[in-house]
């Protein structure tokens, strides 16, 4: 109670004490957030790949800018998604697992949204979601972070089901000359980044790398402290603009080892155990981009790339690479319509190794593909006031089959601080390996022995969405702009466990006399979510801007007739929050001070044992001249240590208060 009382005391006696300040410097205007009226008008890209205003995109969507990320001290991509309504964000150890979600449906692999890095999916058909410890981004690097809730699969096509996270990185016309960041703290050991941008004869470029060690969170006793991590990563960004064509090359190569703990079995003798073995992971990917406008408002884009992972654990190992490129073509524009085509491949093959005889995936290697197709139809039906867009993706693939995911949206902007938009989209899941090749033999106990099987299906079609959605944003007055949406999605055919088979089976690699049970995925739950979330944006005075957020989730879904398991069912019931809120508070304070402030509130999760808990975070920036800037943040200030989470093999791992400083110098 002492820290939350001198939390509140600081909150409420720093907008006071800054009654009599001067105006803030040139260095804290420059390092000032969009005023709320170039909120609107920022530009931004994942809606439907093209440069769109944010007044004119029919979707809920929301940016964080690169001061927001700044200015929030964070020290992750998932962490500073917190600051997004309707974005749940769960850490659920401190070396790999984040669980986060949109609109519902969180997991420890964010099967639900499709993460992007510059438009290249970082979405694994493995287990059907992100390991967010391979994909890391240099945060001085980051130039905006839209977040899309609600479907995309129009757009980006299959698994963009809840919602889309695209991380983009700064244009290098933009990094040019050196920046060297380094950074430490109790949680966050060390952290190191070094970036150097240049231009010639109309090229632009930069080069740089980051590493990064993070300690483990709070274990109860005599647990093993295994959730720690060592990563580093190297990169480079070639940029070129002669008059409409833009063309971008850029690639990553990363490296590292994190703490992991999986529960495994053993068949001679029967038994199980946890490993506490590291993981091993590398990897990198070639990115390059062409897009040529045209002066009738057409333009044409096309995008390819190729990424390697590699990842050997205490359970299994895997080999990947994927090849993706894709092309859309926006034909002349006339008063009163615009039509838009596209088309696109993926192929993925993948080689998993077995590292314990109860573990793996059959087959062994598989390769995953997607074809697809798109066309979009945008109609003035008042122009400049009323508007339709509707299109389709039409995708084959290699699990499901032909899959088709259209929507229709419709965009009212009566002024050009104002705009209201409702839409219906259908959106598609597929299967991943794990849901379809998976052979998970477990110990269950001696006295038999028993053994619980878990296998892959073959038979499974694809998790589908019928979304229902509206919304709107305005600037109420130059101080206080509002955006706020509603939702209903309805479901079908969840992935879920199926029910218990029983069998005797007297062949190795099972000792004589076992009882083996069997589980196999099938499609097994319906039922709908539905929610609203509310998003102010208020300029307190010139020197202090406060951003809350409100979001509210209910959940109600039901097994499919047939379907007794409620493992899943109950999981997905319980790991998202009815209510989540949070506020914002940036305050410029006299001689290049800065004070930010953040408030957390996030309801019970019944499912993984979490109480609802309130949190704060606090920094204190200093930025003395354009080329040199310090900072110290405060993390989970009101309690020593929070769960989040659960994790499998428990017990639960609580999130620790942490403190991190960090100097930037760039020249």
């Amino acid at each position: 109670m002492p820290t939350f009382r001198t939390a509140v005391l600081i909150l409420v006696l720093a907008p006071c004490l800054l009654s009599a300040a001067t105006q803030p410097s040139d260095q804290a205007q420059q390092l000032k957030s969009l005023t709320l009226e170039q909120l609107g008008n920022l530009e931004v890209t994942t809606q439907s790949k093209e440069p769109t205003e944010v007044w004119n995109t029919p979707a809920a969507i929301y940016v964080l800018t690169a001061d927001d990320i700044r200015r929030s001290g964070v020290t992750s991509v998932p962490d500073a998604l917190r600051l997004v309504p309707g974005v749940n964000v769960f850490r659920v150890n401190g070396s790999r697992n984040w669980a986060v979600g949109i609109r519902g449906l969180a997991d420890q692999f964010s099967r639900y949204v499709l993460v992007l890095i510059d438009g290249r999916s970082v979405y694994t058909p493995l287990f059907g979601g992100v390991l967010w410890t391979i994909n890391n981004v240099m945060l001085e690097d980051i130039d905006r972070i839209e977040v899309i809730r609600g479907p995309g699969g129009t757009i980006w096509g299959a698994d963009a089901v809840n919602g889309v996270i695209n991380i983009i990185t700064k244009h290098s016309q933009d990094t040019k000359g050196s920046l060297i960041s380094a950074g430490g703290g109790n949680v966050d050991r060390n952290t190191e980044d070094f970036r150097y941008g240049s231009e010639r004869d109309g090229w632009t470029w930069r080069a740089g790398a980051f590493g990064f060690v993070r300690g483990p969170e709070h274990h109860i006793q005599n647990q093993p402290e295994y959730d720690w991590s060592r990563d580093g990563q190297a990169g480079f960004r070639l940029d070129h603009n002669s008059g409409p064509s833009e063309f971008t090359f850029q690639g990553d190569a990363y490296w590292g080892k994190f703490g992991d703990a999986q529960s495994l079995s053993t068949y001679q003798p029967p038994s199980t155990f946890i490993s506490y073995q590291s993981t091993n992971v590398s990897g990198g990917n070639l990115r390059t981009r062409w897009r040529r406008r045209f002066d009738n408002k057409s333009d044409i884009y096309l995008q390819a790339y190729w990424s390697h992972d590699h990842r050997i654990g205490s359970n299994f190992g895997e080999e990947r690479d994927t090849y993706d490129v894709d092309f859309l073509h926006r034909l002349p524009a006339t008063p009163h319509q615009q039509f838009t085509w596209g088309a696109g491949i993926r192929i993925s093959p993948s080689t998993t190794k077995h590292t314990v005889p109860t573990d793996g995936f059959d087959p062994a290697d598989r390769t995953e593909s997607i074809y697809s197709g798109f066309l979009q139809e945008e109609l003035q039906l008042v122009p400049g006031r009323f508007s339709l867009i509707a299109g389709s993706k039409l995708e084959h693939n290699n699990y499901t089959g032909f899959e088709y995911q259209p929507n229709a949206r419709l965009l009212f902007t009566p002024s050009d601080k104002f705009s209201a938009w409702a839409s219906i989209a259908r959106a598609v899941r597929i299967p991943d390996r794990v849901n379809e090749d998976i052979h998970n033999d477990i110990f269950v106990r001696s006295a038999g022995p028993v053994f619980l099987s878990l296998a892959g299906n073959h038979n499974l079609v694809s998790e589908r969405l019928i979304a229902y959605e509206g919304g709107f944003r305005t600037l109420v007055h130059p101080r206080l702009y509002l955006s706020a949406s509603g939702f209903y999605n309805a479901y079908r055919n969840i992935i879920a466990f199926g029910p218990l088979k029983v069998g005797s089976p007297n062949v190795p690699p099972f000792p004589p006399g076992t009882r083996l049970f069997t589980v196999q995925y099938i499609n097994g739950i319906h039922g709908a979510t539905d929610g609203a979330e509310i998003a102010p944006d208020f300029q307190a005075a010139s020197f202090w801007r406060i951003r809350p957020g409100l979001s509210y989730l209910k959940v109600d879904l039901h097994n499919e007739p047939g379907s007794t398991g409620t493992l899943t069912l109950t999981s997905l019931r319980g790991s998202s929050p009815t209510y989540q809120a949070f506020i914002q508070s940036q305050i410029d304070l006299p001689h290049h001070f800065e004070f930010d402030q953040s408030f957390r509130y996030v309801d019970s999760l019944p499912a993984q044992k979490v109480r609802a808990y309130t949190t704060a975070d606090a920094r204190l920036g200093w930025n003395p001249s354009r080329s040199f800037s310090l900072s110290i943040t405060g993390q989970n200030l009101l309690q020593p240590h929070h769960a989040e989470f659960g994790i499998d093999p428990p017990p639960t791992v609580s999130i620790r208060r942490g403190v991190y400083a960090k100097l930037v110098w760039s020249y």
